[in-house]
């Protein structure tokens, strides 16, 4: 659900400072959209094939295919219903870790001039800071 009352609230700059990807860390954002719910780490086997994934970060509970009102724990396995990479959806996962928290959608361009990315999903609170005031 939408957060209340979030750290970086929709429409507020960040810095990145986490890669997921190339670019990433260091990188202003936008924050695009602001929620709570519980996130995950999860480890998967895409359905395209090739190795598994470790240690992915990050899907949301809503993303969780037939998902309980309850979150998983640690060594739980579910089917994604998310689609954030090639054969992530429709994979059998485990459930590395979980947390509750704000996650936050965002559009930033990255560092290494690559094209701007737009609704990323998702980065935690604790992997943005706010940007310095310039004066």
């Amino acid at each position: 659900k939408e957060s209340t009352n979030p750290k970086f609230p929709v429409g507020s700059q960040a810095v990145i400072k986490e890669g997921h990807m190339p670019g990433m860390k260091g990188a202003e954002a936008t924050i695009v959209g602001a929620y709570d719910t519980t996130v995950y780490t999860v480890s998967y086997t895409p359905t395209t094939g090739g190795e598994m994934v470790e240690n992915h970060k990050w899907v949301i509970h809503e993303e969780i295919k037939d998902a309980d009102d309850q979150p998983y724990g640690q060594g739980s396995e579910v089917i994604l219903d998310a689609d954030h990479m090639e054969g992530m959806k429709g994979a059998t996962a485990e459930i590395i870790s979980a947390k509750q928290t704000t996650v936050y959608m965002i559009d930033f361009t990255p560092t290494d001039d690559s094209e701007k990315v737009t609704n990323h999903k998702w980065v935690t609170e604790n992997e943005l800071t706010p940007v310095e005031n310039q004066s």
